[in-house]
């Protein structure tokens, strides 16, 4: 007996791996079965190099199995030029048997041509399986399409008596080397990284990857009334940031200074931010700026470090009344948060 979802469990695997490299393409994995036993497997690695079934199929050693074979794919075969050829052209032209794909692709370009191409051309096409797991890893793809915004992950660190930071602003004695490590991990998978005047005047952040293999997401600061030191971290390491402000655009150095409208300003943030093709964004602070992504219900995720430390008194940590997921990290907790 085959196991379908096994086969398509391992594309999904492969997908995950293009974590932080793909955007603003989805994240794809492809596995080939013949006979039940894997003869070739790929996933998309790059942005702007080889899709998954395209490395799928070139890792097949003999391709005459291919006209036999069952193709698991996680997302929609792409039906439209784009910087590659179509993937449903691909597996058109190596006649393969069977198709089975986890869900259909958001893109209007795609939204269901790349299925009709295959039916078209005397595939047998599944549509369906493992669905709920394949949204999951396209989360932000999924979102920057049905929501026009990108996908918004909350994170903070606070005490075990709630507060994010010290009167001061100082927040440094919260979280540890481990959490400080996980968290540039996961600036590495996303496309933004946006903080507020309060946490750029007090803290002096870089907002870089560092200690981890991956890219720097691009610097985003919300700064109003253009009241930030020009050489802070963020305006003078050579790096490109954006600081969305109500009184000028302009381009000085690496940063450019973006003028959106006071009304409906973080709504008019995330717009500019989805025009940029950035499908996903973490905001790391401080508690005047969650706290608004919160009130204005424009939030996906929240990823909450707990720990142990008591400050007494302080700046109050946002709060979420909302079933979380709880995972032991050495001394402390990390509490992730769904909004659906």
């Amino acid at each position: 007996m085959i196991d379908h979802q096994s086969y398509m469990y391992r594309a999904l695997e492969l997908a995950a791996l293009g974590l932080g490299n793909v955007s603003p393409n989805p994240l794809v994995g492809c596995v080939i079965v013949e006979n039940n036993q894997i003869i070739g497997e790929g996933y998309h690695e790059r942005f702007g190099e080889a899709h998954a079934e395209v490395n799928a199929v070139n890792s097949v050693y003999d391709k005459s199995l291919l006209q036999k074979s069952t193709v698991y794919v996680t997302l929609e075969p792409c039906s439209h030029f784009g910087k590659a050829p179509p993937c449903a052209d691909l597996l058109i032209d190596n006649l393969v048997r069977k198709v089975i794909i986890a869900i259909e692709d958001p893109n209007p370009k795609v939204a269901g041509r790349g299925i009709q191409k295959l039916k078209d051309a005397g595939i047998e096409v599944e549509l369906g399986l493992c669905k709920t797991d394949a949204y999951e890893v396209n989360r932000r793809f999924f979102t920057a399409f049905r929501k026009k915004r990108p996908y918004i992950i909350l994170k903070w660190a606070e005490t075990a008596d709630c507060y994010i930071s010290c009167e001061n602003h100082d927040s440094k004695w919260i979280s540890n080397d481990s959490i400080r490590s996980l968290v540039h991990s996961w600036r590495a998978e996303e496309d933004s990284i946006l903080v507020g005047k309060n946490t750029a005047y007090h803290d002096n952040p870089k907002l870089t990857v560092r200690g981890t293999i991956g890219k720097t997401p691009l610097r985003v600061v919300v700064d109003r009334k253009l009241e930030l030191d020009p050489e802070l971290d963020l305006f003078s390491d050579g790096l490109s940031t954006v600081c969305y402000n109500t009184s000028q655009s302009k381009t000085v150095g690496k940063t450019e200074y973006v003028k959106i409208g006071d009304k409906n300003f973080l709504s008019n943030l995330l717009k500019d931010q989805n025009s940029r093709d950035i499908q996903s964004v973490i905001v790391e602070g401080g508690s005047q700026l969650l706290s608004s992504f919160i009130e204005l219900d424009l939030w996906d995720e929240a990823r909450v470090f707990k720990t142990k430390t008591f400050f007494n008194q302080g700046i109050p940590a946002p709060h979420l009344h909302l079933p979380y997921s709880e995972e032991t990290l050495i001394h402390d907790k990390l509490l992730t948060y769904h909004n659906h």
